[in-house]
């Protein structure tokens, strides 16, 4: 299939799949779903290297929805006909949600299990069986201990998001679901990196897969206006008090390192009068869902998160991604800021470097095989100045690892000598 699709006519989709794109204004196949959609739809596994935000949940939904709706079979109690593993309970309500309003005139069943929540409702509906189970590994292996599913019919496994499942450390988690899976099955995996162990992940669970990539590895968003703020510290606070005061940031999201960290933010934004919500690993699954649906809607401007609260939020129009903390691993920037420009729009991301931060920015701007812009013009910089980190020699990264060594480690070398 051509990447050049123009609409979705042209992917040999069922009409009441098609209905339903319509009634969502969708026109055109974004690249991964022209690249994928075709694959999958004839059945093959498939290897998936695409970020959030451009279009892969519609990539495997679609596909998804059409086999089942073109097979027969009555649903057994307890059993499931597709399962989607997905690393956080946000992404999984996302693509619960996703699935039903692709298959609205389909009549398939499909629920979501996730922790967090009471399990009663979730075991409720496995029991009558279900066409489409989206659930995140620790919850769904709870379920599969109880008794409350079965995998025995199942024909399609799609694991979203592998290489954060793989920062999360659910792979262990990972393998003991795949082993209570039959062999044969359809496959997918979708995964915005490729480490190491999500290849060999791929390779062992994939069956002469197709490899879908619709940009580089690691990349970031050429749509992303990207720069840094050179700031102490101490300041950072006020000077996200300084950055807000510009009304073209309509919806922003603001990465912290830590949960203590969104809670501080947050709480110093309200101080300031703006609409502000933090959400992270200790809030409860109604307070997420509240504070992303008021992101959503518009009524809080600012959304304060943590890397593993956000991963999975799907939210267009968010103007600017601020990292007040700047992430390890680099990695971890690129998904960051791919929560704007999404759809084809622009965004900004900006990035506060403190002093003990600045190997965290080249690191960043290696990965990404460019410098990010430095804003001069703040009222808040450090004394020494907005000058951003020269690219060190081979040579004098050595002696950076050198430096950051234990010093007994350090004294013993020197005594060899």
């Amino acid at each position: 299939m051509d990447i050049q699709t123009t609409a979705f006519a042209d992917l040999q989709l069922i009409d009441p799949i098609q209905r339903s794109l319509r009634a969502e204004n969708y026109t055109a196949p974004t690249p991964i779903q022209a690249q994928a959609i075709p694959h999958l739809l004839a059945g093959r596994d498939l290897l998936g290297c695409a970020q959030t935000g451009t279009g892969k949940t519609a990539a495997f939904a679609l596909p998804i929805l059409q086999r089942l709706a073109k097979s027969s079979g009555r649903r057994a109690p307890r059993t499931v006909r597709a399962l989607i593993l997905a690393p956080t309970r946000e992404l999984a309500a996302q693509i619960t949600d996703n699935f039903r309003r692709y298959g609205r005139h389909l009549g398939l069943t499909h629920a979501a299990v996730f922790g967090g929540v009471g399990q009663g409702p979730q075991v409720r509906a496995l029991a009558r069986g279900l066409d489409i189970l989206v659930a995140t590994p620790g919850r769904l292996l709870d379920l599969i201990g109880q008794g409350h599913v079965r995998f025995d019919g199942l024909q399609i496994l799609v694991l979203d998001e592998a290489d954060r499942m793989l920062d999360m450390g659910f792979i262990p988690d990972i393998r003991r679901i795949l082993a209570a899976l039959p062999v044969e099955r359809q496959t997918a995996l979708f995964s915005a990196t490729m480490p190491p162990e999500i290849a060999r992940l791929a390779e062992g669970i994939l069956n002469d897969p197709v490899r879908v990539a619709v940009t580089p590895v690691a990349s970031t968003a050429e749509l992303i206006d990207q720069r840094v703020l050179f700031v102490e510290r101490a300041d950072k606070p006020a000077l996200l008090g300084e950055v807000l005061k510009d009304q073209s940031i309509t919806r922003a999201l603001v990465f912290t390192r830590t949960k203590h960290g969104a809670n501080r933010v947050a709480t110093q934004l309200h101080r300031n009068a703006v609409a502000a919500a933090a959400i992270h690993g200790n809030k409860s699954q109604g307070a997420r869902e509240r504070a992303i649906a008021d992101f959503r809607q518009g009524r809080t401007r600012v959304l304060v998160a943590t890397d593993i609260a956000a991963r999975g939020i799907d939210i267009d129009g968010v103007s600017h991604v601020i990292n007040f903390d700047l992430p390890t691993p680099p990695e971890s920037y690129v998904h960051r800021i791919g929560r704007t420009a999404r759809a084809g729009a622009t965004g900004v991301a900006l990035s506060f470097c403190a002093a003990e931060e600045r190997v965290q920015l080249r690191d960043i701007e290696r990965l990404i095989a460019r410098r990010l812009s430095v804003v001069a013009d703040h009222p808040y910089l450090p004394k020494e100045g907005p000058v951003a980190l020269p690219d060190t020699s081979r040579r004098d990264r050595r002696h950076e690892a050198s430096a950051r060594q234990p010093a007994r480690r350090r004294r013993r070398r020197s005594g060899r000598r």
